[in-house]
């Protein structure tokens, strides 16, 4: 076994959600639970299938972000991995209704913030074991920070 690191490329002003499912109508459940949460979205899907032909099925609204989700997903190539790239609107937005979706079996990221994804691979193939999402913690919350986070998530309306 080989462990290897692959670092995915954020789209500009942008987010990637990267999850596990199992089955080929992901991508198509994938796409309606983001049309129908947050209409406005721009995003791209890439899905890795796991056995038959093994192709890398693609959906979604905007090109360059299809693109995106498929070079992330091409890169990482783990079977029956996700990649959404979106913009437009936050992973937050959508989260719930993806993980409402029968088929989808954990989520290992939703971030804008430099990622990597931890891959084993085997003479069977890859597999996710985790992410590396985003830089290492440089202190503790101070009052001052407390209050600017308080402040901060009702300005962008995600608080009252």
């Amino acid at each position: 076994m080989e462990l290897k690191t692959i670092r995915l490329e954020i789209p500009e002003n942008g987010n990637l959600i990267v999850g596990h499912s199992h089955f080929i109508k992901t991508v198509e459940d994938l796409y309606e639970a983001i049309v129908n949460t947050a209409p406005g979205m721009k995003f791209g899907i890439a899905f890795n299938e796991a056995s038959g032909p093994c192709l890398i099925r693609v959906d979604g609204n905007d090109a360059e972000l299809k693109a995106k989700a498929t070079e992330n997903a091409e890169a990482v190539g783990a079977g029956h991995l996700f990649v959404i790239a979106l913009r437009d609107g936050y992973p937050i937005n959508v989260l719930g209704r993806i993980r409402d979706i029968p088929e989808v079996c954990s989520i290992f990221c939703a971030t804008a913030n430099p990622v990597e994804v931890i891959v084993a691979e085997t003479e069977q193939g890859r597999g996710v074991l985790g992410v590396i999402d985003g830089a290492r913690p440089k202190g503790i919350e101070s009052e001052l920070d407390a209050e600017w986070r308080h402040d901060f998530l009702r300005k962008i309306g995600y608080k009252r």
